[in-house]
């Protein structure tokens, strides 16, 4: 099992950055690709972007590229830096991770790819 725990969240204002980490533990050493995926009130869950954990491919939702980063670092961590909020950031951001063999069933982009989850971290951009 994997473990993952979001922080970073808060509510902020149109424009302003934000900085979300998620750790993970248990058996990290089973995962393949770690990824960011957002809910909105009465939405689907979207992905954000992803990270192969060997850091050497990232992937992005192309509506998010530029204002969004995500990284890793080699302590189990990821993070993803967002820039120029807007107001229809606002979501509820969601890590996870997919095992090799989930990312081989499905693509990066959809939940199916993920096996694991973290419970979320809210993020509310007022205009």
């Amino acid at each position: 099992q994997v473990q993952l725990v979001e922080s970073g969240g808060r509510a902020v204002q149109t424009g302003e950055s934000l900085r979300l980490s998620c750790a993970a533990s248990g058996r990290t050493f089973i995962t393949h690709l770690m990824g960011w995926f957002r809910q909105a009130p009465g939405k689907e869950r979207e992905f954000v972007a992803a990270v192969t954990w060997n850091r050497e491919t990232t992937y992005y939702a192309d509506s998010l590229k530029g204002r969004f980063t995500i990284s890793t670092n080699s302590t189990n961590n990821i993070y993803q830096q967002m820039n120029l909020l807007k107001h229809e950031d606002t979501a509820v951001y969601y890590c996870a991770a997919g095992t090799a063999y989930t990312c081989k069933r499905s693509a990066y982009y959809l939940t199916t790819a993920y096996d694991y989850w973290g419970q979320g971290t809210q993020v509310t951009v007022s205009e």
